[in-house]
Order: structure tokens, then C-alpha cells, then sequence
């Protein structure tokens, strides 16, 4: 199997379940009101949906190219809000936290350049 298809899998996975999880889990409502951003039920929504169906895309290699830049805004967005601040408590606090959201910038990168239109 090449190795671009085992990251598609694995980058439509995680969006997948995260977007599940968010969708189906009362308690997200609260970590994104506790983000102060306005509006975190819809956002929160718009985020989920978002996550499920362009792993869906990605998945299905669908729009792969496409499907990638609403998730890199994502995941850009939930590093700046929810790990960035981690710096004050020290970087391998902040780095140890981020590792997930790092990691999956560089694969959606990887994605992003590997496909064409």
C-alpha cells in the first residue's frame, strides 16, 4: 500500500472521530464556551460537521485537496486557542499537548501538496 493512502486513512480517522465525539458528547459545549469565543454551540456544530465530512472526503479521496483547507483552518485555530496558551506554563508542557495538532498540520500539508487541483 503506499504510504500516501495510509496517511489519507489515518488523517480521515482522526477527523472522523473527533467530529463523532464532538457531535455525540454534551461536554464539548462547555470546553468550546470556555474558549470565549462567540457563538461555541454553533461553532462547535460547524466544527463537528466540518471534521466529519472532510475526513469523509479525505477517506473516500474525494476533493482531497479541498477537503484540507477547512481542516488545517481547524486545526491551526485549536492551536492557537487551546495550546498556545500552554507556553506560560513551559514548552515541553505546551509540546507534549500539541503534539497531536502539530502532527496533523503536517500531514494535512503532506495531503494538501500531494494532490492536485
Amino acid at each position: 500500500m503506499h504510504s500516501l493512502h495510509l496517511i489519507r486513512y489515518g488523517v480521515a480517522y482522526v477527523f472522523i472521530a473527533s467530529g463523532l465525539i464532538k457531535l455525540l458528547n454534551p461536554s464539548f459545549k462547555e470546553v468550546f464556551a470556555n474558549t470565549g469565543i462567540p457563538s461555541p454551540a454553533t461553532l462547535l456544530l460547524l466544527v463537528a460537521l466540518t471534521e466529519v465530512i472532510g475526513g469523509g472526503f479525505i477517506l473516500f479521496q474525494f476533493y482531497v485537496k479541498r477537503a484540507v483547507v477547512p481542516l488545517l483552518a481547524i486545526m491551526i485555530g485549536a492551536l492557537l486557542l487551546t495550546k498556545i496558551p500552554l507556553l506560560h506554563a513551559g514548552f515541553l508542557s505546551f509540546a507534549f499537548e500539541a503534539r497531536l495538532d502539530i502532527i496533523m498540520i503536517i500531514l494535512l500539508a503532506i495531503l494538501w501538496k500531494s494532490y492536485g487541483k
